[in-house]
C-alpha cells in the first residue's frame, strides 16, 4: 500500500560521482530519494555533503550485487513508503581494461555481476513496488560503448575503449532495457537506458569530459518523464543512439 504523498525515487552507487549528482537533482525537484550503497555510513557522509533544506534523502545500505542486501533494502522501503516511482539502476564497474582477445572470464563474470545482473536483481525484487507507484519509470544508466552500431564505425570517437567486459555489459543492459520495457509497456512502465557521456568519475580516472552535474542532468530528464514520455529506448544528452 502506498503510505508517502512525495514521489520516490531509488539510485544505486549513489555515494558519488553521476549517482550522487542524480540524487541531488531528483531531490531538488521534490522527491525522496533512496541513496543507495554498499556502505550505510559513505551513505550518510554523501548525503552529508550535498545536505540543503528541504531535500529528503535517505542513505540506505544496497549492494546489487548481494541478494540479502537487496532484500534487506526492499524491506525497509516497503516498511517506511509502501510504494517506488522511480529507479536508476546507476551502480556499476569498470572491470579489466582488456580487449576481447584478452579478457579473461573471471573479468567477464565480475564487471556481468554488477552491471547485468545487479541491475536485473534489483529491478525484479523492486517490481511490486514500482507497480503500487504512480509514474513507473525505470532508467538504466547505460553507456555509447554499449552501441554495437557506433563500435561498427571507424570514425568512432570511442573506438580505442574496446574493452570486452564493460562494454558488452552495457550491450547487455540494453537488451534487459529493451525486453523489460516491451514486457511492461501495457502496464505504463517506462524503461529507457540513458548514456550520460564522458563523465570525470573514478570509473575512467576523471578523465571524462563532461561534469558530474551535467551527465547526471540527462539522466534526470529520463527518470521523470510524464505520462507521454518515451519507452524502450536509448538516449543521450542529443537524442537517440543506436543499438
Amino acid at each position: 500500500m502506498k503510505t508517502h504523498s512525495q514521489p520516490v525515487a531509488l539510485v544505486t552507487g549513489a555515494n558519488k560521482g553521476i549517482g550522487l549528482a542524480i540524487t541531488r537533482q531528483l531531490a531538488a525537484r521534490g522527491y525522496t530519494v533512496y541513496l543507495a550503497s554498499r556502505d550505510e555510513q559513505r551513505g550518510a557522509e554523501a548525503k552529508a555533503s550535498i545536505e540543503q533544506p528541504g531535500l529528503d534523502i535517505r542513505p540506505i545500505s544496497l549492494d546489487v550485487t548481494n541478494e540479502h542486501s537487496i532484500r534487506a533494502a526492499v524491506a525497509r522501503l516497503e516498511g517506511e513508503v509502501g510504494s517506488l516511482d522511480v529507479l536508476v539502476n546507476n551502480a556499476g564497474v569498470a572491470g579489466p581494461l582488456l580487449r576481447a582477445s584478452q579478457c579473461d572470464a573471471q573479468g567477464l563474470r565480475d564487471v556481468y555481476e554488477a552491471n547485468v545482473i545487479g541491475p536485473v536483481s534489483v529491478t525484479q525484487a523492486l517490481l511490486a513496488l514500482l507497480r503500487a507507484g504512480e509514474r513507473r519509470t525505470i532508467v538504466n544508466v547505460s553507456s555509447e560503448l554499449g552501441s554495437l552500431t557506433l563500435h561498427s564505425y571507424p570514425d568512432f570517437p570511442f573506438a580505442s575503449f574496446d574493452l570486452l567486459a564493460y562494454c558488452s555489459s552495457k550491450t547487455a543492459l540494453n537488451a534487459f532495457t529493451v525486453l523489460l520495457a516491451r514486457e511492461l509497456q501495457e502496464e505504463n512502465f517506462k524503461v529507457n537506458a540513458v548514456n550520460p557521456g564522458f563523465t570525470a568519475t573514478d570509473l575512467n580516472g576523471f578523465t571524462g569530459t563532461r561534469t558530474v552535474d551535467q551527465a547526471a542532468q540527462v539522466v534526470v530528464k529520463y527518470a521523470t518523464l510524464d505520462a507521454s514520455g518515451p519507452t524502450g529506448g536509448f538516449f543521450t544528452e542529443g537524442g537517440t543512439l543506436p543499438w
